[in-house]
């Protein structure tokens, strides 16, 4: 008997807006789609909770999130990478800003 051959999980990247939880985050996903009939670009936002297993992110945090099995009633997501720290921002702001 072959094995079957899985596709590769649903990726999303998004921000973290809230940590007060441990090990989950609440991350909002925003998308961009084109209404069928006017061809406007709608946002759309979605906010997903993510296992997060060593309580590395915090709020503001760009960050990447991958589907897996369900972890509680309402995770089905795991964090896999940190793309850019809320910090990292802040600074970028501040240099702007003088």
């Amino acid at each position: 008997m072959e094995a079957k051959e899985r596709g590769q999980p649903k990726r999303l990247i998004g921000t973290v807006v809230s940590a007060k939880t441990d090990k989950t985050r609440s991350v909002v996903v925003e998308q961009h789609k084109k209404d069928p009939l006017y061809g406007k670009y709608i946002r759309i936002k979605r906010k997903f909770m993510a296992h997060d297993s060593n309580n590395l992110t915090h709020e503001g945090d760009r960050v990447e999130i991958v589907a897996c099995r369900p972890v509680s009633k309402a995770k089905c997501w795991r964090v896999t990478r940190v793309l850019r720290l809320a910090l990292a921002e802040l600074a970028e702001q501040e240099g702007q800003v003088e």
